[in-house]
């Protein structure tokens, strides 16, 4: 069966947006890291928020790997709505969240990837539904913001790998306990 793998950038104090000014360590470790994650998945899980955002952003861009990355593989997003922006390889899931994802476990391929996305990550969370955490945790504070880590109750995680970044940053690989 294929594994859910939720890839997250985050503070110290648990704030999941998107990399910024908080984020000390972008250097080539950041980008080794974020190609060993993607190169095991070929589905990836969005949020109908991320999609707009980023279906506007990734087929423009040239950083890699992710631009290639995300724009070859096959987007499953998770909305209400029609989808209004036109990018390739994207279907909309208009059933039940978990269904669909315990569906999509269930065919053929490699890892199903979850980036960005924080509400359909905590969802995906508390469904139990993830089986690795890949979270890249920035030495900082940010003090306010959205949280993926927050409600639901009590998991326990196995901690498979850690790598420490020249500037401080944590580069966490959890897997589920069962």
């Amino acid at each position: 069966m294929r594994k859910v793998v939720l890839y997250h950038l985050m503070s110290l104090d648990g704030i999941a947006h998107e990399d910024g000014d908080w984020l000390a360590d972008d250097g080539p470790q950041l980008i080794s890291y974020l190609g060993r994650v993607i190169e095991t998945q070929d589905d990836v899980v969005l949020g109908r928020g991320t999609y707009d955002y980023w279906a506007g952003h990734w087929p423009k861009s040239d950083f890699e790997p992710f631009a290639s990355f995300i724009n070859g593989t096959q987007k499953h997003v998770v909305t209400s709505t029609d989808l209004t922006q036109d990018w390739a390889n994207s279907t909309p899931v208009t059933t039940s969240l978990h269904d669909y994802v315990t569906e999509l476990k269930q065919r053929p391929g490699r890892d199903i990837g979850v980036h960005g996305s924080i509400t359909l990550a905590r969802a995906l969370l508390h469904a139990e539904l993830l089986d690795e955490l890949r979270l890249v945790v920035a030495p900082a504070v940010v003090g306010h913001g959205n949280r993926v880590f927050q409600g639901g109750s009590l998991q326990q995680w196995k901690l498979r790998d850690l790598e420490r970044g020249t500037n401080g940053t944590l580069f966490l690989d959890y897997s589920r306990r069962n």
